[in-house]
């Protein structure tokens, strides 16, 4: 089955180009940024039997950033990138558990009265 000519720019976007940014130099160091990427594609198609085809497909792509390699004297050094998003999310995360935890045990005294 060949995939179809829409589908195929998502396939070629997922490439180790993605993970791997191109390298720049400054002040004798080398930083080579990277990025964990996901995607995928599907595609189908049918027939009812009687002459009539159908088809359809879709994809997607997502990469966040998780760190530079630093080379700095022949030496490689991994500095992860900080997410501020998932930390934002971690903290909400944390306060709506410990809202609900409150909640219910205000509502166990209440009972108990």
């Amino acid at each position: 089955m060949e995939v179809p000519e829409g589908l195929k720019g998502t396939y070629d976007a997922v490439t180790v180009r993605r993970v791997y940014g191109d390298p720049i130099e400054r002040d004798g160091e080398l930083i080579i940024p990277a990025a964990a990427v996901r995607g995928g594609l599907g595609y189908g198609g049918g027939d009812d039997g009687q002459g009539i085809h159908g088809g359809g497909g879709g994809s997607g792509i997502s990469a966040r950033p998780v760190g530079v390699y630093k080379v700095v004297d022949g030496k490689v050094s991994w500095e992860p990138a900080m997410d501020v998003t998932r930390i934002a999310m971690l903290g909400q995360v944390v306060a709506i558990v410990a809202l609900l935890t409150i909640r219910s045990v205000i509502r166990k005294r209440r009972r108990k009265r």
